[in-house]
């Protein structure tokens, strides 16, 4: 097997989108995380990392987008994954207040 992920390894950046913005008045956070990471580990990550309740963890898979390379050969990026983190009512999230 591979190596163990640390907490501190596993989400790689908060996303400050439209979307994200929105989602969190509804008192959810969107992360990039790492691609091996599965959600009792992101959960565990930003309940320490944040010092947070987290309720619920849901993740997706996003497909990484084609790009040329030298002329007209087409690469693409690598895939992702993103997770949504919903927080327990009264929580919140300093990093991302004020955006």
């Amino acid at each position: 097997m591979g190596r163990e992920l640390h907490s501190l390894d596993i989400v790689i950046r908060p996303m400050i989108t439209e979307k994200a913005t929105r989602l969190g008045g509804e008192n959810k956070y969107m992360f990039e995380v790492r691609p091996e990471a599965n959600k009792v580990q992101i959960k565990d990550a930003v309940e320490k990392g944040f010092d947070v309740k987290v309720t619920d963890v849901n993740v997706m898979v996003m497909k990484g987008k084609p790009r040329r390379a030298r002329g007209n050969r087409i690469k693409h990026r690598p895939n992702w994954k993103k997770a949504v983190v919903s927080l327990a009512p009264g929580d919140k999230i300093e990093l991302f207040e004020g955006v």
